[in-house]
């Protein structure tokens, strides 16, 4: 049987949570502040995935969620299907926890329904018992609460519509020795047993632990199940166990990667003569695996020929953003159009204070965890002074290449920005007379180091950047790489008053509303790869 190698998603997929319906198998992630939020990938053999929908379209609160919050929104998720229907259950720290539900996970599905309300609930899963009660674990953030390093059930009705008793703490990391930073719980029934598979010692170095219980609300045992050891993965944190129609068992978690975000491994899992699971390689007798970097693939059908991750080149010739992208905020309908004629064309959003960390309009994808090369063209058409569009890869810093219109004319811009407001500028070239138009590139090496370059309208040779740029981490997520476009605040907005008038797109873009991009295409390592 041939093998695949770990990561299987070499990219920002937060927090993931996978469950099994007949030979297909879903995951979630959770996406904090993007939006759309909650993606959902689809697999048949565990290793190769693609995403088929986006959740959430709007993050509620709507209105609070229209500005990037850095760390807030949509936390650790959770995907389940009992009597026919998905059911998403997530928290947002500082408003509750919601659930969803659909009875295909690539929708639609239901507008998100509070179920528990208050700050600081986190990671839950919901748990439905062979009585038809059904119950909710989940865990608490310190930042919010107050409270951390314990884990919470409560009952609700069987629809997750309703709480019917008061939570009731049944692991308090505190009374174990060692355990720190206890969080991310998924809720398991197996052979008269209640389960919880939960990480703790905290997201880049932690390990994941197991408890058991013949009671919902315990005691419960507990056992560290997989850790690091004298693996290269660190901090094997919080998943999710999975069985295949053959009996297989597999256990898929995230590996803090920094600027490369939580990408996800698939670790074997065994049953132990004891009853408890042994997941990674682990030599005769031990209870406590590591992760491996290559194994056998599971045993399910016909995986492709080569392992794939999402689709990430897009030639923008749908009428319709792809699934891969997302925003920094909850989008307007209006911040762009797709005619569906290999163009993206982004509205020049007067909201820019000189700051691309506090703009929702820049549309992203995650950073892959591999050597990667993004080229795009961009136009800049008519448009007032300071109006700008470009490429940028965006964390708590930032950089980014592309054109702004300034009293001296059209320039191609290099620019950076670090700890706080207030940008650096690493080129600039004026445009030759008459052209709007520039091609850009980025690269990013296994490190993080970005580099950046342009050509223009005709040209053969790149012009790159001098200076290079050290990739930074968002709050809770990796970097994204995207595309922008933006004017200064107070200046007109061409694209509302055309859309107020005639509502003709092209007009807009004559009259200095949007800026134009063309297909964005990524190649992987040394070509397109897993891309």
């Amino acid at each position: 049987m041939s093998g695949y190698a770990n990561p299987v998603l070499d990219a920002d997929w937060p927090d993931p949570d996978v469950v099994r319906v007949g030979d297909d198998y879903y995951l979630v992630a959770s996406s904090f502040n993007r939006a759309p939020g909650l993606p959902i990938l689809h697999s048949r053999d565990l290793v190769s995935w693609e995403i088929v929908a986006r959740a959430l379209p709007q993050v509620p609160p709507v209105e609070h969620y229209r500005i990037p919050r850095h760390g807030s929104g949509v936390w650790a998720p959770s995907l389940r299907h009992h009597r026919g229907l998905f059911h998403l259950t997530y928290p947002d720290p500082d408003h509750g926890i919601f659930v969803l539900t659909a009875p295909d996970p690539g929708g639609p599905w239901s507008e998100p329904r509070p179920l528990l309300a208050g700050t600081g609930v986190i990671d839950p899963c919901p748990l439905w018992d062979d009585d038809g009660r059904a119950y909710v674990v989940f865990g608490w953030a310190h930042s919010r609460s107050g409270q951390m390093n314990r884990l919470s059930v409560v009952e609700v009705t069987e629809d997750l519509q309703d709480v019917v008793s008061t939570p009731r703490t049944v692991v308090a990391g505190d009374e174990i020795p060692g355990c720190r930073t206890l969080e991310g719980p998924k809720f398991y029934r197996r052979d008269g047993w209640y389960w919880i598979f939960a990480p703790a010692g905290g997201v880049a170095t932690g390990w994941q632990s197991v408890f058991r219980s013949r009671e919902v609300y315990g005691p419960y045992e507990h056992r560290v199940v997989l850790a690091q050891g004298s693996s290269p993965i660190n901090g094997p944190h919080q998943g999710a166990w999975i069985d295949t129609p053959g009996g297989e068992h597999w256990f898929l978690h995230f590996q803090d990667r920094g600027v490369f975000g939580r990408v996800v491994h698939l670790q074997p899992m065994t049953w132990g003569e004891d009853g408890w699971p042994i997941i990674g390689a682990a030599p005769p007798g031990a209870m406590t695996g590591e992760p491996v970097p290559y194994y056998a693939r599971p045993a399910l059908g016909s995986p492709p020929a080569e392992q794939r991750e999402p689709v990430r080149s897009d030639a923008f010739e749908s009428t319709k953003l792809g699934l891969q992208w997302h925003w920094q905020a909850n989008p307007e309908p209006n911040w762009h159009v797709l005619p569906g004629d290999g163009t993206l064309r982004l509205r020049l959003v007067p909201d820019d204070l000189g700051d691309l960390r506090r703009l929702g309009h820049v549309l992203g994808q995650p950073l892959p965890g591999q050597p990667s090369e993004w080229v795009t063209s961009a136009r800049l058409g008519p448009a007032p002074d300071g109006a700008r569009v470009g490429l940028v890869v965006l964390g708590t810093a930032y950089a980014w290449i592309g054109l702004m219109r300034t009293p001296g004319g059209l320039h191609v811009l290099c620019r950076r920005s670090m700890d706080g407001p207030g940008e650096q500028t690493l080129a600039q070239a004026g445009m030759p007379e008459g052209d709007d138009e520039v091609e850009l590139r980025v690269r990013c090496d296994a490190e993080g180091l970005v580099t950046f370059a342009w050509r223009f309208s005709g040209g053969v040779e790149w012009q790159q950047v001098p200076s290079s740029f050290t990739a930074q981490p968002g709050r809770w997520i990796g970097a994204d790489v995207g595309l922008f476009a933006a004017a200064p605040l107070g200046t007109p907005d061409g694209a509302r008053t055309v859309s107020l008038t005639a509502r003709d797109d092209t007009a807009a873009e004559a009259t200095g509303g949007y800026a134009t991009f063309h297909a964005v295409r990524v190649g992987i390592g040394s070509g397109e790869g897993r891309a």
